[in-house]
């Protein structure tokens, strides 16, 4: 999902709103997406394909898939926009300058897309796919196959999943990177509405396509945990360059109520100053 930071004021709260529901949506379609096909846990696995070690390349599917994608994401300047946080390093510079873009708040630079990551492949995944992974052991013990590992795990599906896989853990890193926190009970309903399968406006199933209460833990135990530490970590960096003196009076400034924030640092010949943003 994409936000113009040109169109109004970014720091608008109904256009802040507006961004986070639409992440919201963004995530939940998502789900329900890479539900449809199973684990494929061979597509998390570095090494685990031939193809790619022939090409130089020791990681992952998906780690291979993300890097080919960011690659061209930063050729057209994605990573410039301050609102964007790459999973994967070694990118090539845009092919046509960056835009200014307008100032908001003091420069983000805590990244916890290696914690998403990890969190998504080693959690999130085996979760979302469970439902699928199970209809397709059903379907191969129906076939006469019950070798291990190639009963349910595998459907091979590695381009659609991983797709869909980027395209989730993108939304998700925006949404971490972003904060908000009363939405527990409108994911869930969400959820419940957008699973369900629909011809003409009628209710044809009342099984879903995807676990609605393990999207909702995904939120509860995941991005909104992990959104209260890039905010604590986006405030302790704020503190940074601060003197002893200018901390006490934050403090003192916060005990009477004032809800300004610190003074954003800014360098003038290598000398650090404070400045009101």
């Amino acid at each position: 999902m994409q936000s113009n930071l040109f169109s109004g004021d970014p720091l608008n709260l109904e256009r802040i709103r507006s961004v986070l529901v639409r992440l919201e949506e963004t995530i939940i379609f998502s789900v329900i997406e890479r539900a449809q096909f199973a684990h494929n846990p061979s597509m998390y696995e570095p090494g685990a394909f031939a193809e790619l070690r022939e090409l130089g390349f020791s990681g992952s599917w998906l780690e291979w898939f993300l890097h080919e994608i960011e690659s061209f994401h930063a050729k057209a300047r994605r990573y410039t926009s301050p609102d964007e946080y790459a999973f994967t390093t070694n990118l090539p510079e845009p092919v046509i300058a960056a835009p200014t873009f307008p100032r908001t708040l003091y420069p983000n630079t805590v990244n916890a897309n290696p914690t998403i990551l990890a969190h998504y492949v080693k959690n999130v995944v085996p979760r979302i796919t469970r439902r699928a992974s199970l209809a397709l052991a059903a379907a191969k013990r129906a076939r006469g196959i019950t070798d291990g590992r190639e009963l349910y795990n595998d459907d091979g599906n590695y381009g659609s999943a991983a797709t869909v896989d980027v395209e989730l853990i993108q939304a998700i890193s925006k949404r971490v990177h972003y904060g908000e926190r009363k939405l527990l009970q409108r994911v869930r309903k969400k959820a419940s509405t957008y699973a369900q399968e629909i011809i003409d406006g009628e209710t044809v199933s009342t099984a879903l396509k995807v676990d609605v209460e393990g999207l909702v833990d995904l939120y509860e135990s995941f991005i909104i945990p992990l959104t209260k530490d890039v905010e604590v970590d986006y405030l302790l960096q704020r503190l940074d360059g601060l003197s002893e003196q200018e901390i006490e009076e934050l403090k003192t400034r916060g005990k009477s109520g004032a809800t300004a924030p610190p003074p954003a640092p800014t360098e003038t010949n290598g000398v650090s100053h404070n400045q009101q943003p």
